[in-house]
């Protein structure tokens, strides 16, 4: 098929090549030029979308760079996301797309978003929402090996739009998804939802290494695996190590955006508030672990996961802020305390103690197993 992305980004350059891969004609637009040799890059938005049986937007839906999780947040006014680059590209495309085409948005929104400001600025071709279930670091594989497929229409039909975009789906996927077809609204409930509930567990999880500290005589390890192997109804074993907190440019946005979405429709309570000050109070906790064993600290990384660059929404960032609100000073060379960010970040021998959260650290330096109080007996 003839495929456009508009967006050519972290998320949507992967999957435009993954998609050329599987042996599809991929062009794309993105205001900066990319580096790719599977996409032909036009400079405008009219010149990608030509004759495009089915046109991707994957362009950023951001929040003030206050809000990404990187340091605290609760303490501010709840916000939406920023719309206004979607807005723009929708409206962009609408000029210059027919109805034989297909325009899908993957940009993530808040439930509403779709029918209410987005869906009305595409008036000359066919509509459909479709959030992408994608980590950083592993984004072409995820584009072609999901959980599920989140396909959203007007009236939650199933036929039609939502059929064709199934049939495109089944040409380059390596594993056998779920398809879940539903209407707009639906769709933009499962995206944030499911961000929100890792962050959720996330939180849960590390709520049991501050009992662990505090309480003594407590290994997390031995109640997060007895927790973690517990499936016939509470759960399965993703995110069930605690360590540190949830970062990324999702979920501590997500939880952000719904905390805006339960005070706009009144609901009374606002769970996603709890969620953001556990983290920020975790944070806070570990900072204050870390500095009783020195106050010249150096972090093993600044990113929020392994294996990649990215520092949005990173939980190390933000334990480096409380470690610095507390009097404690970041240092690179000679340090007192190491924080092992990362389960996998190589320590090198030296005169130090490594501050170690996963508890998976046995090397030649002095170390802390966070959350392991049961050596305190």
């Amino acid at each position: 098929m003839k495929i456009c992305f508009i967006g050519l980004g972290k998320l949507g350059l992967p999957c435009a090549e993954v998609i050329a891969s599987k042996g599809h004609d991929v062009t794309g637009y993105d205001i900066k030029k990319c580096k790719t040799n599977n996409v032909d890059q036009f400079p405008t938005i009219a010149g990608a979308v030509n004759d495009r049986d089915i046109v991707f937007v994957a362009v950023p839906t951001p929040h003030d760079p206050d809000y990404d999780g990187r340091a605290p947040t609760a303490h501010l006014e709840p916000k939406d996301f920023d719309y206004t680059i979607v807005k723009e590209v929708l409206e962009e495309c609408n000029k210059h797309m027919h109805p034989h085409q297909l325009l899908v948005l993957i940009s993530t929104v808040l439930p509403g978003t779709v029918r209410r400001e987005l869906e009305p600025i595409v008036t000359e071709t066919r509509f459909v929402y479709n959030p992408y279930l994608i980590a950083m670091g592993t984004v072409a594989w995820d584009m072609v090996n999901p959980e599920m497929i989140m396909i959203g229409t007007e009236d939650g039909t199933e036929t039609g739009d939502a059929q064709e975009l199934v049939d495109f789906y089944r040409t380059i996927m390596e594993n056998d998804p779920r398809y879940v077809i539903g209407t707009w609204d639906e769709c933009e409930c499962i995206k944030v939802f499911y961000n929100t509930f890792i962050s959720t567990k996330i939180g849960l999880v590390n709520m049991i290494q501050d009992v662990a500290v505090q309480q003594g005589n407590i290994n997390v390890d031995v109640v997060t695996n007895a927790l973690k192997d517990s499936t016939q109804r509470i759960m399965g074993p993703s995110y069930m190590k605690a360590g540190m907190g949830d970062g990324g440019a999702c979920h501590p946005r997500d939880n952000i955006a719904l905390r805006y979405m339960a005070d706009q429709l009144h609901l009374g309570y606002d769970i996603f508030d709890s969620v953001m000050n556990a983290r920020e109070q975790q944070a806070r906790n570990m900072a204050i672990e870390i500095l009783k064993h020195g106050n010249k600290i150096k972090f093993t990384s600044n990113s929020y996961k392994p294996g990649v660059e990215y520092t949005d929404g990173s939980y190390s960032l933000l334990v480096q802020h409380y470690v610095k609100e507390l009097g404690g000073w970041l240092v690179e060379e000679n340090p007192m305390v190491v924080v092992r960010v990362h389960e996998t970040d190589d320590i090198a021998p030296g005169n130090y103690t490594v501050f170690d959260p996963w508890r998976s650290y046995a090397g030649p330096n002095r170390f802390v197993h966070y959350g392991n109080t049961r050596h305190n007996v």
